[in-house]
């Protein structure tokens, strides 16, 4: 059974071990209460698996530069956890099918509230107590809203019909799709002297949403996150099927 928190702890088993310094683990260990010598983030998610999701950490991990020397460690447990979180939402979509979004963050605020899951986040350089607190759950459908809920097979059918006639022969062609994070206009002669270590500003914040791109039009946009370490992206906006269909050009 997959559930927000088995997605999460498989998700921060890769990206701690990816974006941390001194080689981390994440060991099981028993749950203890928390304390003032704590510190935490709790997320706050929506869609059909809701709820909130606290981190917490012992305060002296930020005594280590596990994010790097010099770095704000406060601040990139934040960004990192907060990645994490995102991430997690992403697998359990890829699992289960249920839609999710961390939807606020906020430092934890009851460190007495005992743990759900505790490890232990060992690296090079120490040891540090991290334990998480699970309040999430799936949301209750009304039967309205499981009526209108079309079935998967009858969404297929319903788009293959959207189409046009005929199309329906080509729904097996196999596609090559681009995730497109930007572009920029570079004269030859920057391009020429392009070498290591250089850096190529694009025209999109990191967080903008990304393209979709099939053939050479976009087909839709979203976030990325990331599931079981590699990349994905979680489609926020799509264009009409026949419009998908119409724009790749290759088809024709």
């Amino acid at each position: 059974m997959n559930t927000y928190c088995e997605c999460w702890v498989r998700v921060a088993s890769a990206l701690l071990s990816q974006a941390l310094a001194g080689a981390p683990e994440l060991i099981a260990a028993s749950p203890r209460p928390f304390d003032d010598q704590c510190f935490g983030f709790t997320f706050r998610l929506g869609g059909e698996e809701e709820g909130s999701f606290s981190v917490v950490l012992d305060r002296s991990v930020l005594d280590a530069p596990l994010h790097g020397e010099g770095a704000d460690q406060k601040s990139g447990w934040a960004e990192l956890l907060r990645e994490v979180a995102d991430s997690a939402a992403g697998e359990l979509l890829a699992k289960t099918g249920k839609k999710c979004q961390v939807e606020a963050v906020a430092e934890v605020s009851n460190l007495g509230t005992p743990a759900s899951r505790a490890f232990a986040l060992k690296t090079s350089s120490g040891t540090w107590a991290l334990q998480v607190h699970d309040e999430t759950h799936t949301k209750i459908l009304t039967e309205n809203q499981h009526t209108a809920a079309p079935a998967p097979s009858s969404r297929s059918s319903e788009e293959a019909g959207r189409i046009g006639p005929g199309h329906e022969l080509l729904l097996d062609v196999e596609l090559e799709a681009t995730l497109r994070f930007g572009c920029r206009e570079l004269p030859l002669s920057e391009i020429l002297n392009l070498g290591p270590g250089d850096v190529v500003e694009l025209d999109r914040h990191v967080a903008d949403p990304v393209d979709l791109v099939v053939g050479d039009k976009i087909v839709a946009r979203g976030d990325v996150v990331l599931v079981n370490g590699n990349f994905a992206l979680r489609v926020g906006e799509v264009i009409a099927p026949r419009k998908r269909l119409e724009s790749i050009r290759c088809l024709f």
